[in-house]
């Protein structure tokens, strides 16, 4: 598609006419248009349209003065949006559509709240929740700017106010945080803008008239929904959290722990209990105590120009849900649902694209699988599957992403086969073609992957039920279907032999610890001391380094979790306990190591939330995970309850 012609707008302008200045709709979707087309000098003389569809094109963004003044509905579905703040030049736009722009992110929906005073509608749901919460930050924001400026101009003697003012934004966009993170993005967008407004001025506050005006029905609300409006599909359903389903402790709740250091060198870590959410519910009934939560991963942390970035966004999943949560405030982000699904796991990966006109994007990339054999591949941010990979004939119980190639993709079915997928790089409509590059063969149904920290290229080791195996996975040999080529065993003996591993992460780049094969005890041993003694055997005694002492539950299937940067082992417990061992201390020893079981240095109780129905007295904790800075802390359990703990 070329530029637009005045022909071309009369055609599919409506009431039909042979004048621009009398059309009052107009339907541009599906013409490949670019940004370059949209010609303002020509759109610009339709001086009375009120509705625009610009859906199913390929704009990057949009000229900022198109004129358009009395616009009260634009459609911009399914384009390469980067970019909202153009959006300001529409200030009477009351119905907006956004969906199925993958580079558009929460801050950028707080974004559009803030730049459209009248606007009712975002995507066809009230954008009222999402006008109330940019209220409220701006408020803060504004607040915190101005206490920012009045000590950094009460520091400086008069001469040199005046040629510091330039410098005040720079300081206050540096200084002046608020919300989360995952907001960032916006409150830096609004901290500049007053930090301006205030250098501007020289005035010492930004008054209530500088702040854009709600219309009544944006204002009369009757209180702020704990959830941000997030970009859906039609067919996904929004996640309402109701009081009874959403539940924080009092601030100054403490964790019921105790140190458990053999040694008391160890001090107990200090965790407070953020939030307990009901989020996976059925029909997101309080009363579901039933559907059964699998597994959970934290996003890869990173934000371009800030290299100390902090994840604390977690997905989980369980039943027909997957859902993205922020730690910090306890909202959930992004719901996906996918009816007759049940979701086992989730793994991350951040890939690097480039848009039709260069420009390199970061998209985060969320893998869930379950039940039905798929691999699904969701867009988070834009908020909807960009991909299904047919992996498997039966349920996928596991998979990872490889930490080196970020398209590279493990997944591990009941089929008894692991398989090594390339998914690619999306193309320009956003979908994957994933390619097949390997097949394992394994004996059991494989429970948990890990590819070996040292060498992830050239190794997997898998826990499973018949035991701990590995894989070599170097894609420059010629075989594509291969059996396991060693089956770890964890003492001396045959009938060491076909006991489940169902725990297994690396601590560091060395030392493994894994779970199941032997009751009561949780296994720390290295990979390469281990490997050394192989020789050509295909069955191979793991060199122990120390155990950990652990429930002596004869329950399977609670999955172990580590913290390699911090020198954390996680797992939880049938009763509800969260066990916490910090190992640095044991990595740093010399053999030989004490022969018992070492105690964990804590262990967290779980504390029961009044408002939760009074029939979870007991609840098992089957999955622990901790982001790499052990900031946050994720359990989930089989009575349908996300817990999330904070370090201090």
């Amino acid at each position: 598609m070329g530029p637009l012609s005045a022909r071309l707008l009369m055609e599919r302008g409506r009431p039909k006419s042979d004048r621009l200045g009398r059309i009052r709709s107009l339907d541009l979707s599906g013409l490949k248009l670019l940004s370059e087309h949209l010609d303002p000098k020509l759109l610009s003389r339709l001086t009375q349209l009120q509705e625009l569809d610009l859906s199913n094109n390929q704009l990057e963004m949009l000229p900022a003065n198109l004129g358009l003044s009395h616009l009260r509905i634009l459609r911009c579905a399914n384009n390469q949006l980067g970019d909202v703040t153009a959006l300001c030049q529409f200030p009477e736009l009351e119905e907006l559509s956004l969906e199925g722009n993958p580079f558009l992110t929460v801050s950028d929906n707080l974004k559009v709240s803030f730049l459209l005073p009248k606007l009712r509608k975002v995507n066809g749901k009230d954008a009222s929740s999402t006008s109330s919460q940019v209220e409220n930050l701006n408020r803060e924001l504004t607040s915190r700017v101005t206490a920012h400026w009045e000590k950094f101009m009460a520091s400086l003697s008069p001469e040199e106010a005046e040629k510091a003012r330039a410098d005040f934004v720079t300081s206050a966009v540096r200084d002046v945080r608020y919300g989360p993170e995952s907001l960032s993005e916006f409150t830096q967008w609004r901290v500049r803008m007053i930090s301006e407004e205030l250098v501007a001025s020289g005035r010492t506050q930004v008054h209530e008239a500088d702040i854009p005006e709600k219309s009544p029905k944006a204002t009369a609300v009757q209180e702020p929904r704990a959830r941000l409006v997030a970009s859906k599909r039609p067919d996904d359903v929004p996640l309402n959290l109701s009081p009874n389903k959403r539940v924080r402790t009092s601030p100054l709740a403490q964790v019921e722990g105790h140190s458990m250091g053999c040694d008391g060198s160890q001090p107990a870590l200090k965790l407070e209990p953020l939030y307990f959410l009901q989020c996976h519910s059925k029909n997101n009934s309080p009363q579901d105590l039933k559907t059964q939560l699998w597994a959970c991963a934290f996003e890869p942390a990173w934000e371009e120009g800030h290299t100390e970035a902090t994840s604390q966004s977690v997905a989980t999943c369980g039943g027909e849900a997957v859902c993205v949560i922020d730690c910090q405030t306890g909202i959930v982000l992004h719901k996906y649902k996918a009816p007759g699904e049940e979701f086992f796991s989730v793994a991350w990966t951040a890939l690097m694209v480039v848009t039709q006109a260069g420009h390199k994007k970061r998209w985060s990339v969320l893998a869930a699988a379950g039940l039905r054999g798929q691999v699904r591949l969701l867009h988070v941010r834009a908020g909807f599957c960009c991909g299904i990979i047919r992996a498997h004939k039966k349920a996928i119980a596991t998979l990872c992403f490889s930490p080196t190639h970020e398209t590279y993709l493990f997944t591990a079915s009941y089929d008894k086969r692991i398989i090594l997928w390339d998914i690619g790089v999306p193309k320009e409509d956003y979908t994957f073609q994933a390619s097949q590059l390997l097949t394992l063969d394994t004996t059991s149904t494989p429970l948990r992957l890990s590819p070996v920290a040292s060498c992830p290229d050239a190794y997997l080791l898998a826990g499973c039920e018949g035991g701990c195996c590995c894989w070599d996975v170097r894609l420059d040999q010629p075989q594509k279907r291969r059996v396991c080529e060693v089956e770890f065993v964890f003492s001396e003996g045959s009938e060491a032999r076909g006991q489940r591993v169902d725990g297994l992460a690396f601590v560091n780049e060395d030392v493994v610890a894994s779970k199941g094969n032997d009751l009561g005890t949780i296994c720390l041993w290295s990979w390469s001391q281990t490997w050394v003694s192989r020789g050509s055997q295909s069955t191979v005694a793991v060199v122990v380094l120390a155990r950990l002492q652990w429930s002596p539950t004869e329950l399977a299937y609670f999955s172990l979790s580590t913290c390699p940067d911090e020198g954390i082992v996680l797992c939880g417990d049938e009763e509800g306990n969260v066990w916490i061992y910090d190992v640095r201390h044991i990595l740093a020893q010399q053999p030989p190591l004490p022969a018992t079981p070492q105690a964990p240095t804590q262990i967290l109780t779980w504390p029961q939330p009044r408002a939760l129905s009074q029939t979870v007295t007991k609840t098992m904790v089957n999955t622990v995970v901790a982001n790499p800075t052990f900031t946050y802390l994720t359990a989930l359990t089989d009575s349908n309850i996300v817990a999330i703990w904070k370090r201090h």
